[in-house]
């Protein structure tokens, strides 16, 4: 019994097996169920709804390994009585590549031999073929991604020897482009990295000045979405595209909204007039396939309206395409499903829809589905921001949230909301404008038509007022004037090799004597407006923290001198919307109009240079505009007055896929550098931070106070004591004393007090080599100036052998600590490191444009000793000859209680910083 098992089992093993002759001469043993080289997917009726068949399955495919070709139909028909014959037919890039006539009779299709109403259809047929029928096609084309292929089955009557039924499916070889999955994921979740980053900086601070100027500098999601929806945007153009970019397309078509749910889009079918739950194709009899010769009397036995009676029945009981069987060895999961109303013929791309057939969204429903989305993402947004309010009160309450930079945050929360929903807005500006203007030139159904206007309105009336309103609210504080200038154009030479034509107003013109003369080519009378501040004294947009609350989110990225270019950026948005959405019916405008549009705004950006970040002028300036010309350029090639081939085509298809995976690329590298800058700002109220990062740190902090005011940092200027009558005590450094001289005394006995009057002197006398290292550069010095400042610590008036032990266990600690962290001569590290009861030179108030602890204005006292100076070089000159006739001590009354102490030398003079934090307890730095 268990021989009899084994050997079925072994026969229905063999079974799955045969041999066959590839391409390559080669026999070889193939199992049944492999995938084939080209294979179809989706289908259609290609006789638009006209065919007198209803088709649930029309599957074909080309193996190249033993050199056969299968076609499978499975449908129902109306004709009765009526033998057929079959054209198969395989296109590849533009030609036809392969073509066969084929008999039911002869293959054994009983269910067509001849063909009955009465009797469901069920054709499959196994073609061999020879080598010399498919030399046509490319063997190269077989593994490039996205084959341009399609196979056409069309059925004639043998009576009437005309077309009555036809069917095409756009054929693939399995490898594709199309990664949504992948390439969306990755790109979506870097997107949304990039979201975290730049709402963190906008959140995090106790200054809105400061906030926004750490937020200027975070990669702008605008720009993201800009680049990914200008990716997915140009298949919008109406022209016949390759099959390679509606595919490289679909990974971004999640930024647009075209998130093909199927549930989502069964729900809107019957509002936007499509039918998404479709079972089979063809038109089943209800329409004549030829009224001339009396066709439909030769193959209809019956009369019209009994013909309308049965199409109507076999409708309510047509049965659907059978789930595929992974246990039936000949069974295949290739195949494909009938296609959807509203999508172009399988195997084309014709324009927008056919960029739309590729993530299954009928044309139709584009708008309505990209506006449920968008209601979807303000969601979101909303509830995000009060979520992360809620979790940021948490941690604080909880003490896990030790900063207080999130507090103007939690209570601003209801203004937050609001910043968020418009932002989010504007955002989605261009592709809601441009789906609503495809739903203008598609018309009907009424229902999706009435709702894009009333958008439409919204989106263009409501920003465009808030725009004006901005302008208006900005402007009152003083007057826009109507100045005239003339534009020039003159050569100029780019890196002074490649001559090119600049542009540069005559009020601008530099009137130095070493300017060298330029060639002008012409010139163009223009007007510009100006804007005049009625007060002197007046702020700028950045410093105007009433105007960042209410219009930030409009002006924040851009320079104080062009914070109005989001007015800008929304008529061009909105002019482009035009010629992508409402310039669909003529090809040749649309892209012409737009080639030019998009030359003229990289002309006028490129000029302007709007924003203030460094990553987002590189990405939207550079690389986006010219991303955008490139593709549109290329584009033209397309059009059907051309009438370029299809393999040229696809060449020029993977140009504009390589030009735009690059941009996609630097996309993705600018949104992790952002983060981490990002990171680098949220730190900025930390004195502690990675130690290799913290140059990087304090320098792009200095980068971006250079981008917000426009002026370097200031740096430190030595000041004219001569002339002002003062000086200023920098750095104190203790110099070699008397006892320091004298004899080692023995422990017990006390040491002569040295008086308090001090030998100011520069620079400081050298220490012979057999003397003892000095103290200067001990952290714990003391100081022994008796006119020091209250603040300032006085030297001890006596010594002990307890004190050098302790002098001695100093000296021999180490300074690579201080060392590592000293900057000297360096104005950023004398801010960064203030501290409590510390002295500056300064004599104004500092305001810090930034640093890695405070974002407060700090007052910062100044030290200055004003003393004439001829009075004190005849006081010095004095002491040291008292000093000289005493033998080394001099009388002088002590600072507390008339002791007598030693007199000691005394040096002020410049010193390299140390780092305070070396020990916090014993250094002193008077500045």
């Amino acid at each position: 019994m268990l021989y009899l098992l084994l050997s079925c089992l072994a026969g229905i093993s063999w079974a799955q097996i045969i041999n066959g002759t590839g391409l390559d001469g080669v026999t070889r043993q193939l199992h049944v169920s492999r995938y084939p080289t080209l294979y179809t997917r989706d289908f259609d009726d290609c006789m638009g709804g006209n065919s007198l068949f209803n088709a649930s399955k029309f599957d074909a495919a080309y193996y190249t390994d033993n050199l056969t070709v299968l076609f499978h139909l499975d449908g129902t028909t109306n004709v009765r009585d009526e033998s057929v014959i079959f054209h198969l037919a395989i296109e590849a890039y533009g030609e036809t590549r392969y073509n066969t006539t084929y008999e039911p009779c002869s293959g054994n299709i009983t269910t067509m031999c001849p063909m009955n109403a009465d009797d469901p259809i069920e054709a499959f047929g196994v073609i061999p073929i020879q080598r010399n029928e498919v030399v046509l096609i490319p063997s190269i084309s077989l593994n490039l991604p996205d084959f341009d292929g399609l196979a056409r089955l069309r059925i004639f009557s043998n009576s009437t020897e005309n077309q009555i039924a036809c069917f095409q499916a756009a054929m693939v070889n399995g490898q594709t482009l199309s990664q949504p999955h992948i390439v969306g994921s990755i790109v979506g979740g870097f997107t949304f990295l990039a979201v975290l980053a730049s709402f963190a900086t906008a959140i995090y601070g106790i200054k809105i000045v400061s906030m926004r100027m750490h937020y200027a500098h975070s990669f702008s999601v605008l720009v993201i979405f800009e680049t990914l929806q200008s990716i997915f945007f140009s298949g919008a153009l109406s022209v016949d595209w390759p099959s390679v970019l509606p595919a490289w397309w679909s990974n971004f078509a999640w930024s647009a909204g075209m998130i093909a749910e199927h549930s989502l889009i069964r729900s809107i079918s019957s509002f936007t007039g499509t039918n998404a739950n479709i079972s089979y194709v063809g038109g089943g009899g209800s329409v004549p396939a030829n009224t001339d010769g009396g066709v439909r009397g030769q193959i209809f036995g019956r009369s019209l309206a009994l013909a309308d009676t049965l199409y109507t029945t076999h409708l309510n009981s047509f049965p659907r395409r059978s789930e595929y069987n992974a246990s039936d060895p000949y069974d295949y999961n290739w195949r494909g499903s009938p296609r959807k109303d509203g999508m172009p013929m399988p195997g084309t791309w014709p324009g927008f829809g056919g960029t739309l057939s590729r993530v299954n969204v009928p044309i139709a429903s584009a708008f309505t589905l990209g506006l449920v989305w968008l209601l979807v993402i303000l969601g979101a947004v909303v509830l995000f921001i009060v979520v992360s309010n809620l979790v940021l009160s948490l941690l604080v309450k909880t003490k896990l949230l030790k900063t207080d930079g999130f507090d103007y945050f939690r209570s601003h929360l209801p203004g937050y909301v609001a910043v968020g929903v418009l932002r989010t807005l504007f955002i989605a500006f261009f592709a809601i404008m441009t789906l609503a203007m495809f739903q203008f030139s598609l018309g009907q159904p009424a229902g999706p038509l009435a709702v894009s206007v009333v958008v439409w309105a919204i989106f263009l009336l409501g920003l465009g007022g808030v725009v004006i309103y901005s302008w208006h609210i900005r402007s009152r504080e003083g007057k826009l004037e109507l100045e005239k200038d003339t534009l020039r154009f003159e050569t100029r030479k780019l890196f002074k090799v490649i001559p090119f034509i600049r542009t540069i107003r005559a009020s601008k013109l530099e009137t130095g004597q070493n300017e060298k003369p330029r060639r002008v080519f012409g010139s163009i009378p223009i007007r510009y407006v100006k804007f005049t501040p009625k007060e002197e004294n007046h702020k700028t947009v950045h410093q105007d923290e009433a105007y960042i609350k209410r219009f930030g989110w409009l002006s924040a990225r851009y320079r104080g001198t062009r914070w109005w270019f989001y007015s800008f950026y929304l008529v061009y948005q909105f002019v482009r919307a035009c010629f992508i959405g409402g310039g669909a019916q003529n090809p040749m405008a649309q892209v012409f109009g737009l080639f030019a549009w998009e030359i003229i705004i990289l002309a006028i950006i490129w000029k302007m240079r709007p924003f203030e970040g460094a990553r987002n002028t590189a990405v939207a300036v550079n690389m986006l505009s010219i991303s955008k010309i490139i593709t549109t350029g290329l584009s033209i090639g397309f059009l059907p007055e051309f009438g370029i081939s299809r393999v040229a085509a696809t060449i020029l298809g993977f140009i504009i896929i390589v030009v735009q995976a690059f941009l996609a690329a630097v996309i993705l590298v600018l949104v992790a550098l952002g983060i981490i800058s990002s990171w680098m700002s949220l730190s900025r109220n930390r004195e502690q931070f990675l130690k290799p990062l913290d140059p990087v740190r304090i320098a792009y902090y200095e980068h971006i106070h250079v981008q917000a005011t426009g002026q370097p940092l200031p740096e430190p200027k030595p000041q004219d004591d001569q002339e002002n009558g003062t000086f200023n005590v920098k750095n104190v450094r203790r110099a070699p004393k008397i006892e320091d001289e004298d004899p080692d005394i023995p422990d017990g006995q006390d040491i002569p007090d040295i008086p308090e009057t001090a030998d100011i002197t520069s620079p400081a006398s050298p220490e012979p080599d057999t003397m003892r290292r000095s103290r200067a550069n001990s952290a714990s010095s003391r100081y022994s100036v008796s006119s020091l400042p209250r603040g300032a610590r006085v030297h001890r008036a006596s010594w002990s052998s307890r004190d050098f032990a302790q002098w001695d266990a100093e000296m021999t600690r180490t300074e690579q600590n201080r060392a590592s962290r000293s900057r000297s001569n360096s104005l950023r590290m004398q801010a960064l490191n203030q501290r409590p009861g510390t002295l500056s030179p300064t004599s104004a108030p500092l305001k810090r444009p930034m640093t890695p602890t405070r974002e407060h204005s700090m007052e910062i006292p100044r030290l200055t000793v004003n003393t004439d100076v001829n009075e004190m070089e005849r006081r010095i000159s004095e002491e040291r000859n008292a000093e000289v006739s005493a033998g080394g001590l001099a009388e002088s009354p002590a600072a507390e209680g008339g002791e007598k102490r030693p007199a000691s030398r005394r040096t002020v003079s410049p010193m390299t910083p140390t780092d305070p934090e070396t020990n916090p307890e014993k250094d002193r730095k008077v500045e």
